[in-house]
């Protein structure tokens, strides 16, 4: 499993793109997805919520469990991904990729978020 390197991760294994515009897109990492197991459902937050970092803001159900969905960042939602509404598998098929969850417009700079390297070691720890 590789964490792709200019991502920043929370230790909610969010993971956070650089800033376009002053927007970023937001997913859950590989990690969770395997964690979770086949992910079935997707309650993601409405565009034009204000998301807050380290809460949560949606949930993800899956075959074994329903896991909250965190925010690693203040700010507002701009998008999310209908894709993964239609298609929650897209989360644990290609979490980096076509499984992102939503974009949002940052409020300021992130927080306590980990490089690919450190979270890897948090993860392998």
């Amino acid at each position: 499993m590789s964490n792709p390197q200019q991502l920043r991760y929370s230790k909610e294994h969010e993971w956070l793109s650089a800033a376009e515009d002053g927007v970023s897109t937001v997913g859950i990492t590989e990690h969770a997805a395997n964690a979770l197991g086949d992910v079935v459902y997707a309650q993601l937050p409405e565009v034009g919520a204000t998301v807050t970092a380290g809460e949560s803001c949606g949930e993800l159900e899956s075959t074994k469990s329903v896991s909250d969905l965190y925010s690693p960042v203040d700010g507002e939602v701009t998008e999310i991904n209908e894709d993964v509404v239609n298609d929650p598998s897209l989360v644990n098929s290609a979490p980096f990729e076509g499984g992102w969850l939503f974009k949002v417009k940052l409020s300021g700079e992130p927080e306590d978020l980990l490089s690919a390297d450190e979270y890897t070691a948090f993860t392998a720890g």
